[in-house]
């Protein structure tokens, strides 16, 4: 059965969809220079379940995200890191990394108002 594919009404959506998620953005920040197995990768992330890491992967290995290598040998040795395309994303996680460092207090200070006032 295919996907049905969302069209998004913003060129920022697509993207976001790609990059975005639970652990998605962790798996692309473990990766970044580095090439790791599944399980030095679900170690670093820690808390994501195997299912759910598997899953991800693979999403990103379809957008082109990630590599997967896996080599014939005994016990099979499975890898992944990046591609071009992700390191193409550097600038964008650094500024996204760059702001989260310049307005964090003022988001603890939005949400606390917010939940003071929303009890």
């Amino acid at each position: 059965m295919a996907k049905i594919k969302h069209s998004f009404s913003c060129p920022i959506g697509e993207t976001l969809g790609m990059i975005a998620g639970r652990w998605k953005p962790e798996i692309l920040w473990h990766l970044k220079g580095e090439t790791m197995r599944f399980n030095q990768l679900q170690r670093a992330i820690g808390g994501v379940s195997q299912k759910m890491l598997t899953q991800q992967l693979r999403e990103l290995q379809r957008d082109g995200l990630v590599i997967r290598t896996q080599y014939e040998e005994i016990p099979p040795r499975v890898e992944y890191n990046l591609t071009e395309l992700a390191d193409s994303l550097k600038p964008l996680f650094d500024s996204i990394v760059n702001w989260s460092h310049k307005h964090t207090d003022a988001i603890h200070e939005a949400r606390f108002k917010y939940d003071q006032q929303n009890k």
